[in-house]
């Protein structure tokens, strides 16, 4: 969250933002909240110093006239200072909540807009390919050569789960080991992420558990959720930790399965693979110092332009605008494949799909997570907080599909690949199913 302070005396900037990003706050009753909060405070300093001073005195000798009038003075103070207390304690709560409604500041550089088709394109890499046969999209192709099986994953789990199958499995696992190998190299400390979270730390870094809104699923009666990504995991390892100045930047990344309900989505572009209720992801994550931020930031999204260039296939990077912010982000590039399976009449070839993003956070989700440094004067600071995609299994597993496709219905295996899964081409296969069917 931003500091109520910074708020209060930024009060236009930050309602400003707020309506930039398209978001509901009231930065107004922040600060009521917060002045509330400090005449509150400042209420029960006087109280407790009038305490100390009654007690003080009721140590000397007195007459018991004096001594009577003191033991009722603190009986009327003690009750003075519970009463304030609480209100305390309720106002800090209230502002506590309408504090975490408000979004961090933007990026000076960030676009304006509303929606996802106001991001800035910033660069290309890559030309997407042009078919000589009419391609199919990936869910034609992983139906075709039996690697998905999304009609039982719906019988079994649901809508939006789904089996992979044969090749699918190892060309998975190649994805996962690939992104990882690049990321030692890169000097991250690799984890596989616990696939279950307390409610405060997903509120900490930004997600919010409960209410018809909300992205997550909560345990019931639990108080923790299945994650939706290890960015939450990784964000609550260092939570109500001070961190050593000398061993900053932490470069993090963690495997984990990732748990979506993807309230509301729908549409052509979003069958599939592209926007499922389970999947799995290598995530980055960073702690550094805030004059790091920005540097790494840039150094994560180059991390990701390495895997999908290493990978052949065509991408963008976007600058992503206001509206299409998530609250905790400051600035965030997306990286988007080229996915020849979402033709329509105004993309007849295909167009541009999500596979990657990393955002730089700033000190927003240490401040609700209370994560910190000790700065060399002495004082205690947030630290910055940035996280970054390196791989999303499935979103990479479909611009594969889809871009490696060939006319005889196979897919080739970018070469990259192949020493992990043993196999470079996914070839049509004669299907016998085990479901005995008698004949008519």
């Amino acid at each position: 969250m931003l500091d109520y302070k910074f708020i209060k005396d930024n009060l236009e900037a930050v309602k400003e933002n707020i309506k930039n990003r398209n978001m509901t706050a009231d930065a107004d009753e922040v600060v009521r909240l917060y002045d509330e909060k400090t005449a509150l405070t400042t209420q029960l300093q006087n109280l407790q110093q009038q305490r100390n001073a009654n007690a003080a005195s009721m140590k000397q000798k007195l007459e018991a006239d004096v001594r009577a009038k003191l033991v009722e003075e603190g009986k009327n103070l003690k009750e003075k200072i519970a009463s304030v207390e609480k209100s305390l304690n309720e106002t800090e709560e209230k502002l506590d909540e309408a504090a975490r409604k408000i979004p961090n500041m933007a990026h000076p550089k960030t676009p304006i807009g509303k929606l996802d088709s106001e991001n800035l394109e910033v660069k290309r890499v890559g030309t997407p390919r042009v078919f000589e046969f009419k391609p199919k999209d990936h869910v034609q192709l992983a139906e075709t050569l039996d690697l998905i099986d999304f009609d039982r994953g719906t019988k079994v789990s649901g809508p939006k789960f789904y089996y992979l199958k044969n090749e699918a499995v190892f060309l998975e696992q190649a994805l996962i080991m690939y992104a990882l190998n690049i990321l030692r190299k890169h000097g991250f400390t690799s984890y596989i992420t616990p696939d279950v979270a307390r409610q405060e730390v997903l509120q900490g870094i930004g997600f919010n558990p409960r209410g018809n809104e909300s992205n997550v699923y909560c345990i019931e009666d639990e108080g923790t959720c299945l994650v939706a990504t290890a960015e939450i995991t990784l964000g609550g390892y260092h939570s109500g930790e001070i961190l050593d100045k000398n061993a900053l930047p932490l470069f993090y990344c963690g495997l984990s399965h990732c748990f979506r309900r993807e309230a509301g989505a729908a549409g052509h572009f979003s069958k599939g693979l592209y926007r499922v209720h389970q999947f799995d992801k290598v995530e980055m994550f960073v702690y550094c110092l805030p004059e790091q931020s920005d540097s790494i930031h840039e150094k994560l999204r180059e991390i990701e332009e390495e895997i999908f260039t290493g990978l052949g296939l065509p991408f963008r990077v976007v600058d992503t605008c206001t509206g299409d912010l998530g609250a905790p982000a400051y600035r965030k590039w997306d990286l988007e494949a080229w996915m020849p399976g979402r033709s329509d009449e105004e993309h007849p070839n295909g167009d541009w799909g999500e596979v990657t993003s990393t955002s730089n956070c700033t000190d927003y989700q240490a401040r609700r997570l209370n994560v910190k440094f000790h700065d060399d004067d002495g004082k205690n600071k947030y630290v910055h907080m940035l996280n970054g995609t390196a791989i999303a299994v499935g979103r990479a597993m479909l611009a594969i599909f889809e871009n490696y496709q060939n006319a005889d219905g196979s897919i080739t295996i970018p070469e990259v690949l192949v020493p992990y899964c043993g196999f470079s081409v996914i070839s049509p296969k004669e299907k016998v199913s085990p479901v005995y069917r008698t004949k008519k």
